[in-house]
This record gives structure tokens, C-alpha cells and sequence, in this order.
């Protein structure tokens, strides 16, 4: 709920995603050139704005269907750790595989972390009735999600796949951890992912 409200409220701040030419555009967005001047934040900023109506609503749709379930099943920290490095390492597959000047918002990239970790639950699971179910309904998402660019071709593929494998890596290592910090471990996991794909756009 958090994530939706900061996303709806600085949609309101820049008029509707029609001021994002402003100055909370021009400090928040992902720039590509930026980032390669060392603005390392702008990997996490992006998802604070969005470019349309359409844009926020399907963002923020995913969101509240995809999230409670995670956050309750992992707990509140390790679940924005998680959105975040999702949204950082779709930054960084833009970086490195878009054009120098490359432009994007959004908070795809922390979405198809969702997906990620979903997929991730729904492969582990496929040996039983449930597990199938939901890795036929998560692919089929995915499949319309990857022809959407397709069609759009201003939309980032690069951060929905960055932000779906970060997912389905960090669910993978998440499945694993035992003990008595599991918060703690399941949030340092989140956080190292981040970490990295700064580390991957400074050096």
C-alpha cells in the first residue's frame, strides 16, 4: 500500500504523467547517461513515476494482486527488499542493454519481480494440482507481457526481464533459508541483489 501511494502520489505531482519533462522527472527518471555519470539512485527512483493513466493503472493492478500474498508469506522488509532490488536490476539491464540515451519510468521492473518470485513458487510446485494451476497462469501472464513490447515499442523489455530474473533468483534463494533470522536473511538477500546492480553500473 505504501509503494501505491507514493506511485499515485507523485503521478498527481507530475500533472498526470504529462509533467514528467519537470523537474521531478528530470531528478527522478532513469537516464541512462545519468546513471553513466554515476547517479546510481535513479536504478530505484523510476518507480515513483509513470507516463500515463494506463501506464500506472496496470502497474499498480499487479501490485496490489500480485504483493499481499508475498508480503504476508515473507514478511513486510524482505518484501521491499525484494521490489527494490526487482526494480534495480531492471534499471540495470536498461543500462546495459538500451541505448546510451535511453529514458524509462515505471516500476515494471519491481513488478515482474513479482512475476519472478511467483514463477519461482509455482516451478518448485509443479509436481502437484496447485503448482501446475499457477505455472499456467503465470506463464500465460508473462507470455502477454513479453508480446506487449511488440506492440508498444516505447515499453522497456529490458526491466521486465531484469526485474523477473532478480525475482525468481531471490524467491529461489529465499526457498532456501532455514533458521532463526529468517527476516533478516531473506531481507540481506533483497538488499545484497540491489547492492550488486549498483555496483554492476559504477564500475
Amino acid at each position: 500500500m505504501t509503494f501505491i501511494a507514493l506511485a499515485v502520489g507523485f503521478f498527481v505531482l507530475t500533472g498526470f504523467g504529462r509533467g514528467l519533462n519537470g523537474d521531478i522527472g528530470q531528478n527522478l527518471a532513469q537516464f541512462n547517461a545519468a546513471l553513466l555519470a554515476g547517479e546510481w539512485w535513479r536504478l530505484f527512483t523510476p518507480v515513483l513515476l509513470h507516463a500515463s493513466l494506463m501506464h500506472i493503472l496496470f502497474n499498480m493492478w499487479a501490485l496490489w494482486v500480485l504483493g499481499p500474498q508475498i508480503e504476508r508469506g515473507v514478511g513486510s522488509w524482505p518484501f521491499v527488499a525484494l521490489y527494490l532490488a526487482s526494480a534495480a536490476a531492471g534499471g540495470a539491464f536498461v543500462f546495459f542493454l538500451g541505448e546510451p540515451n535511453t529514458v524509462a519510468v515505471g516500476a515494471s521492473g519491481a513488478i515482474f519481480g513479482l512475476f519472478g518470485v511467483w514463477a519461482n513458487w509455482a516451478v518448485r510446485r509443479r509436481n502437484t494440482l496447485h503448482g501446475r494451476a499457477l505455472l499456467r497462469q503465470i506463464g500465460f501472464l508473462l507470455l502477454i507481457n513479453a508480446a506487449i513490447p511488440l506492440f508498444v515499442p516505447s515499453i522497456a523489455w529490458q526491466a521486465h526481464l531484469g526485474g523477473l530474473v532478480a525475482g525468481f533468483l531471490i524467491g529461489e534463494v529465499w526457498s532456501r533459508i532455514r533458521g532463526d533470522n529468517v527476516l533478516a536473511l531473506r531481507t540481506g538477500v533483497g538488499a545484497a541483489v540491489a547492492v550488486l546492480a549498483v555496483i554492476s553500473i559504477l564500475i
